[in-house]
């Protein structure tokens, strides 16, 4: 799931100190960046999707006095290379990542920053590296199950009606009985006149719709165009993990929660997110 849109009330705008790609494997080449208070305490933020990948905005999230800021985006997304690609992209990989990442730059404990999928990374994250993690804050809550999965498929129908009637009409009727893979089949295509319509024009808009109970259609930039190059990585990402799981055993994530209990943690949900319900969030908080 993702979460892209400007905000006014953050902290100011900065650049970062430092950036870079790192490899990860023969495939996937990574960018990173780190922006704040060189010797402050280390954050990672892990945007969402997955597929999304980072934007200046989210360097905002953070007091850059106090903090020393890392960003990057993860495999097929963003500045990251090869674009919009799923071979070699599960959630061990990108856990993996995140872990070279921080032997890159020299840190011993981060605190872990993730909204949406991010959340769910996060987690993973964690629960297999927690003496890495100084704590977490964790907004929007995803945690890759499946319900969530046939919610944001079908669910949300029950608040966006609209949005999802043109979400199933882009295929034909025989193929809605599997509506995830008539997309996931469209959005691998190699053909741009297949795969362009079904990420910008369908997946991505349903999506972006139903982020926002107040419309945003009159606001320019904030619905994804047919010819969005981001669009395919968050589609075709999100479809594959989708497909597949999120590459978790269902409810994975709440069995290892034992690991982190002694971890310093914030969790943040609005009470009206559509597309990662409270429901998550709260199911979390208790365990």
């Amino acid at each position: 799931m993702d979460t892209r849109y400007l905000r006014s009330d953050l902290f100011p705008e900065i650049e970062p100190y430092e950036t870079g790609m790192l490899s990860v494997d023969s495939r996937h080449t990574l960018y990173w960046e780190q922006s704040g208070n060189p010797a402050g305490e280390p954050v990672v933020f892990l945007h969402g999707g997955p597929g999304a990948g980072a934007a200046a905005a989210h360097r905002r999230f953070f007091d850059p006095r106090h903090y020393r800021i890392i960003v990057f985006d993860q495999r097929g997304c963003g500045r990251s290379r090869p674009y919009a690609e799923i071979t070699d992209n599960t959630t061990d990989h990108l856990v993996a990542d995140l872990e070279t990442l921080r032997r890159k730059l020299g840190i011993e404990r981060w605190m872990v920053f993730g909204g949406s999928w991010g959340a769910t990374l996060a987690l993973a994250y964690g629960a297999r590296w927690p003496d890495r993690c100084s704590g977490f804050v964790l907004r929007g809550v995803f945690l890759g199950t499946r319900g969530e999965v046939d919610w944001f498929l079908t669910g949300m129908r029950m608040v966006f009606p609209e949005a999802w009637r043109t979400f199933i009409a882009f295929g034909p009727e025989g193929e809605r009985s599997d509506l995830l893979g008539a997309y996931y089949r469209r959005l691998i295509h190699p053909d741009p006149a297949v795969h362009r319509p079904a990420a910008a024009a369908a997946w991505s808009r349903y999506e972006a719709a139903c982020s926002n109970l107040i419309p945003k259609t009159g606001e320019p930039g904030t619905l994804p165009r047919a010819d969005d190059a981001a669009s395919l990585a968050l589609a075709r990402i999100e479809a594959h993990y989708f497909m597949n799981d999120a590459f978790l055993t269902d409810g994975m994530l709440m069995t290892e929660i034992e690991k982190l209990r002694d971890k310093p943690t914030v969790i943040i949900q609005g009470r009206y997110d559509m597309v990662c319900p409270i429901i998550t969030a709260d199911t979390l908080a208790r365990a």
